[in-house]
This record gives structure tokens, sequence and C-alpha cells, in this order.
């Protein structure tokens, strides 16, 4: 990937004291609106299939099948980012998106088609991740390192801000009002605005232009994003923990509808209202996490804020509310700490770029391969572990992975090489600023 100083002199604006780089601006908005779409199908889509007949394992096999997708997705997002550039990648991820949920919607639910859901659901999983991973390879080449955890933190905020926050908040107020088909068809057109306002107003150079040399042949490019997870072995272990993160999250958008539905005592409403404060928790502190990464360290905050949190706060979210049914307060609160605790896991996409300073696309499609393995990692775990021991069994293999998650992140170590590329690359933006700032007072003495 080409290293660039863009972005590297200070700015007054609003969104760079937020810690938002400014060319990128509209990408954050986009990304968040894009997210919001493609949520609102989050909270209730495995409870409306299951409604129309389709059985809970065919349902979670659809989410298998989808989580795999996107798991290729997501790894191809790096490397075609730096052969095509990310805006390029974007659009892609849109248009296949758009297509395949008009596809899934009109002939597979619309109809109740098993096999034209589960072909058109899979093919859409190929949209999202080259739209969302394509901009955070966006945001990973045209910050500077010093603003690279922030920057994360907001990437993460926007993307868990929609999916399913503010995604599932839509459909519980959209259901009562529009239907459940109606509000299906709604995330179509959320996606398409959020993806039209992030590319069309997003005007920052790097992004529209292949990432590395234009003689580069594909094939390396491609084989460098996959050799890195043994070249740079510490890339294959962040790839892992990324990939617990989230599983849970996506397990739990499988069995969870159910078990609070049907033992707890919610209703449908109440179950997505509290699927939005989960992930109002998350969106607050993948920001709070991202920001703390640059004071207190990535990896303190993602083995312990993270790991060991989660590891408490998964069999808490099953067993608490098992104990008070029916009382919306007590959920939200555990529920609000999970989400939070998932957050704590958001510095490793400002780690991983600098433990692979050289390599930045390669080392997130590694980051993002995991991220896309989670959404069918958790699913198959509920298929291939839901006659073990139930949903408690289910949820204490998450517990322990969670605490291996913790143990793998302590070997996430920068190495001194790496530390002797990023110090240099520090001087180099200390540099421009002086120099930028020279040629300000200049212009101020001529005046």
């Amino acid at each position: 990937m080409k290293q660039t100083d863009t972005l590297s002199s200070p700015s007054t604006s609003f969104a760079d004291k937020l810690g938002i780089p400014g060319p990128l601006f509209w990408g954050f908005v986009g990304l968040l609106f894009f997210m919001i779409g493609d949520g609102v199908e989050a909270g209730y889509l495995a409870p409306y299939l299951e409604s129309q007949g389709i059985s809970s394992r065919d349902t979670a096999f659809l989410f298998t099948i989808y989580g795999v997708t996107v798991s290729i997705s997501a790894w191809l997002s790096g490397p075609l980012s730096d052969l095509w550039g990310p805006k390029k990648v974007m659009w892609i991820g849109l248009g296949l998106w758009a297509v395949f949920e008009v596809l899934f919607l009109a002939m597979g639910v619309a109809v109740n088609s098993y096999p034209v859901m589960l072909a058109a659901y899979a093919m859409r999983g190929f949209g999202y991740p080259l739209f969302t991973y394509g901009f955070l390879v966006w945001i990973a080449a045209a910050t500077p390192p010093r603003q690279l955890g922030s920057a994360a933190g907001w990437f993460w905020f926007a993307f868990s801000g929609g999916l399913p926050t503010l995604g599932s908040l839509f459909a519980s107020f959209s259901i009562p009002v529009l239907g459940e088909m109606a509000t299906f068809w709604s995330s179509l057109g959320l996606v398409v605005f959020g993806g039209l306002l992030a590319l069309l107003l997003t005007r920052e150079p790097i992004g529209s232009a292949p990432l590395v040399d234009k003689n580069t042949p594909a094939k390396t490019i491609f084989f460098s994003s996959f050799s890195i997870l043994w070249r740079e072995p510490k890339t294959f272990i962040a790839m892992i923990v990324r990939t617990i993160n989230t599983s849970s999250e996506y397990a739990f958008l499988v069995i969870m509808p159910a078990f609070f539905t049907k033992v707890v005592g919610f209703s449908l409403s109440q179950w997505l209202q509290l699927l939005s404060i989960v992930f109002l928790s998350n969106i607050l502190v993948n920001l709070v996490s991202g920001i703390a990464s640059d004071r207190v360290g990535h990896r303190t905050v993602v083995a312990f804020g993270g790991g060991i949190g989660a590891a408490i706060m998964v069999p808490a979210f099953y067993y608490v509310p098992l104990m008070y049914p029916g009382n919306f307060m007590v959920a939200a609160i555990i529920g609000a700490l999970y989400g939070a605790t998932l957050a704590a896991f958001v510095p490793l996409s400002g780690l991983v770029p600098q433990i692979c300073p050289k390599e930045k696309a390669a080392a997130l499609s590694a980051l993002g391969l995991g991220a896309g393995a989670s959404t069918w990692v958790g699913p198959a775990i509920v298929t291939w572990f839901e006659s073990w021991h139930g949903i408690e069994g289910i949820l204490w293999i998450f517990s322990g992975l969670y605490v291996l998650s913790a143990v793998m992140t302590l070997a996430l170590t920068i190495s001194p090489e790496a530390r002797r590329h990023l110090d240099k690359m520090a001087k180099r933006e200390r540099a421009a600023v002086r120099g930028d700032m020279a040629g300000e007072l200049g212009l101020a003495d001529r005046a």
C-alpha cells in the first residue's frame, strides 16, 4: 500500500477535533445509513421465516451460508481495494446488495421459496463487506497513525450504530405501522441512500485510485492478502480474535428472539427494543474504546475489556433475565453491559495496521476475514451444538472462546521493525506539519 501524508496535517475542522478524518466525514455518515438499512432485518428475519414455516435449523443454515459469503467478501475487500481503489469496491458492494435484496424479497420471501432465499441471501452477503471494509481500507490508507485508533472507533460506531442498533429500533416502530414485508423493503431504500451519500459526497483522492503500483500483478496482490496469515502470524491471531469478537452476536440473532419472546415473556417489539439498547451501548463504547486505546494501549482494552468482559456477560445475558422474567429494565442493563464488552474489541482495527504498517490493506483483509467469519461461525455453533445442551451449552462455549481471545490478544505485540517504521512515518508527519506551518507563516508575512 502506498504511503501518503494527505491527511497528516492537523486540522481545525469540527470532524478532526472529534477524531474523524475530515475529508472522509461523509463516508462515515453514509456508512451509518447503509448499515441502518442492512440492520433492519437483523432482529426479526429469523422469527419471521419461522412463522412462515421455515424450520429453525433451516434458518440457522441460511444465516450460516450468508456468513460464508460475507467472510469471502470481507477478505476480498482488501486486495480489491489495492487493485481498483476502495471507492470502486464500495460501488460494487452497493450494487450487489441492492440487486440481490430485490431478488431475495420479491422471488424468495414474498413467495416463501427457501431455495431462492438461500441463493439470493448468500449472494447478497458479498455486498455489505465490500462496501464497509472497502471503506475501512480507505480509512487506513488515508489516516495518519496518530489518529487510527479514533478513526477505527468512529468506523465501528457508524457500523454497529446501524447494524443492528438503529436498524432494529427502526424495525420496532415500522413493523406495527407498515407491516413486516414493507419494513423489509424499506431497508433497500436506506441502504441505497447511505451508499450514494458516502460515494457521491466523499471526494478524498486516495480512495479513488489503486493503492498499489499499477505494475503490480493482480495475483501478487491476492496472494499477499492470503499469505500474510503465515508470513505475519500475528495477523492470523488477530483474525481468530476478531472472529470470536462478534460470533456470539450473530448466534444470538438466531437463538435469542425465541428465548426472550417465549421464555422471558417479551413481545417482539420489546425484543427489538432490547436489541437496540444492547447495541446503543455497543456503539457508544466503540467510540470510547477506540479513543481509550490511543492512551492506555490497544491490547489492554481488547484483552480485558473485550475478552474477559464478554466471557462474563455472555452467560449473564441468559441467566439474569431468566431470574427476572418479564423485567425489561434488568434485561436492558445486562444487555447493555454485554454490548459494551463486544465494543472493547474495536482497537484491533487500529492495532493490526501498526503490526504490519507496510501492508495495511493485506492486514486489514485478515481482520475482515475474521469479521466475516464471525457471521457464520456464530450460527454454525448454534447448528452444531444446540442439540447438545441447548442454549446454555452454546453460551458456555462462547464464554470459553472469549477467555481464549483474551489470552491470544496478549501476543499481539508490535515488533521492533514495525515500531521503527511507525516512528519513521511519525517523523515524516511532523516534518510535513512543520513545513505547512512555515508556509502559512511565510504567506502571512508577505501579506
